[in-house]
């Protein structure tokens, strides 16, 4: 019977490789995906909630072993697809959590808040499944426990936060918060999801507060530097800055990591840099600007291509970047590179903590040839699928079937590429069209086509013109 489940589970994507190691990877990452979150109750729907209080799920599951620092990012969009009843549940319990804690979960183990790491990043993974149309769980309940989560001023900064658009690093040690710079840039992309929930609900003045607040990520950007910098209560940035150094001022990551971090507003980011080519030229610093060899990385900092570090979610992202420049084919060299590197079909195959299905759910993703860079929006930013067949079996009996031809190590570019029989130019792929089934085919090459998906027209999406609307 455990076979069986295990093989409906896992046959939601099929993929078809001469590769066995690609095969075993695939499936193995696929199985990682599915291990947590973990049913948290009795047989009978019991369960002991943060208050210390017996609760019982009535008509849905409850569930636990939320690391939503890191699986907000791919692990939750890749439940739309494959496990969207449980998403459903998920987030009836999240709703629920926060009756009973007065707040969403930020990282809940066994029922309780462990208050580890930061953001408030079940917000994403609600207003993902919510402008998806998954589940049938209450908006407005939904929303306003979003908000509550946003404005606990007493909370990790959120005060000053609120106040100075910025989570200051403190000159005063007894005022001191650690991860300032992070928390700026993670509340930040929370509160655009907040803004994109609160539109779609016909909530204009909520939608305006939220989305002028997305934009604190502009407060902490020193033009002097071209960086992200923690300041201090009196507006000063941090100084003798390094991007290089790894700080008590951004979370498990150093200056070049977190530069990126604005996914709600990438349009936004490459307009503070000064132009696409300047951009771009900062991202290929970024897989190309080595550590010293005589430099002592933390253990967070694993799976390194120049600053890059796929052992650790804040870089997640980055590669699918270049689609915001007009070198997006640079994205197909950069993941191609990564997945084969970074993950192996060996007893140490990843590059760092899959915490609890990021690292795999990065490489489902990204090897059927699209990636979320911004969950809370529809679009999914194209790569470089690594197998010549998938197909994903969606839960409402549509297919998405992949096909792409002369694939291989050297063959990692796009040349061309047909959706339901039609050319196709853009650089990503919509949620919405996936659900309706397609039929997709690329047509694989040695070397880039450098004109394919630089038009303004085949840009992904830009959210800098919501502000004030």
């Amino acid at each position: 019977q455990a076979s069986a489940n295990w093989n409906r589970q896992l046959s939601k994507i099929e993929v078809k490789s001469r590769n066995t190691d690609d095969m075993v990877k695939f499936y193995t990452a696929l199985y990682h995906s599915m291990i947590a979150p973990t049913i948290y109750s009795d047989v009978d729907g019991s369960y002991y909630g943060p208050d210390q209080q017996i609760h019982k799920a009535d008509g849905w599951t409850n569930y636990s072993t939320f690391s939503l620092w890191d699986t907000y990012r791919a692990s939750h969009p890749l439940f739309t697809y494959t496990e969207p009843e449980r998403a459903n549940d998920m987030i009836k319990g999240f709703l629920k959590f926060y009756e009973q804690n007065g707040a969403l979960p930020l990282w809940n183990l066994y029922g309780w808040e462990t208050n580890m790491m930061i953001g408030y990043h079940a917000v994403p993974v609600i207003v993902d499944a919510y402008l998806k149309g998954i589940g049938n769980f209450d908006p407005e309940k939904a929303l306003e426990a979003c908000i509550a989560t946003a404005n606990r001023d007493d909370y990790r900064g959120i005060g000053d936060y609120k106040k100075l658009g910025y989570v200051p690093a403190y000159g005063d040690p007894k005022k001191w918060e650690n991860w300032s710079l992070s928390k700026t840039l993670e509340y930040a992309y929370d509160d655009y999801c907040i803004a994109t929930m609160a539109k779609k609900m016909g909530k204009k003045e909520i939608a305006d507060e939220f989305y002028k607040r997305a934009q604190n990520y502009r407060n902490v950007y020193n033009p002097a530097t071209s960086f992200m910098q923690p300041r201090d209560e009196k507006g000063n940035f941090a100084a003798n800055f390094s991007p290089d150094d790894y700080t008590e001022d951004i979370c498990e990551s150093n200056g070049w990591q977190y530069f990126w971090s604005v996914p709600q507003d990438l349009d936004g980011l490459v307009g503070l840099v000064g132009s696409k080519e300047r951009f771009a030229e900062k991202l290929d610093s970024m897989f190309t600007y080595v550590p010293k060899s005589t430099e002592d990385l933390p253990i967070f900092s694993t799976g390194m291509i120049g600053q890059y570090a796929h052992g650790n979610e804040p870089s997640h992202h980055i590669p699918f970047l270049y689609a915001w420049t007009s070198q997006p084919w640079k994205t197909q060299y950069w993941q191609r590179e990564i997945m084969n590197k970074m993950y192996r079909n060996n007893i140490d195959g990843l590059c760092g903590n899959d915490d609890c299905g990021q690292m795999s759910a990065w490489y489902i993703l990204s090897s059927m040839g699209f990636y979320p860079v911004c969950p809370g929006t529809d679009q999914y930013i194209l790569g470089s699928p690594l197998f010549k067949n998938v197909t994903l079996n969606l839960e409402n009996g549509k297919k998405v079937v992949i096909k792409a031809n002369n694939n291989g190590e050297a063959n990692r570019y796009i040349s061309s590429m047909k959706v339901n029989g039609k050319n196709y130019t853009k650089n990503y792929l919509t949620h919405g069209d996936l659900m309706r089934g397609m039929n997709i085919l690329y047509n694989m090459s040695a070397t880039p086509n450098k004109s394919r998906g630089t038009q303004d027209s085949d840009a992904p999406y830009s959210f800098s013109n919501e502000l004030g609307k």
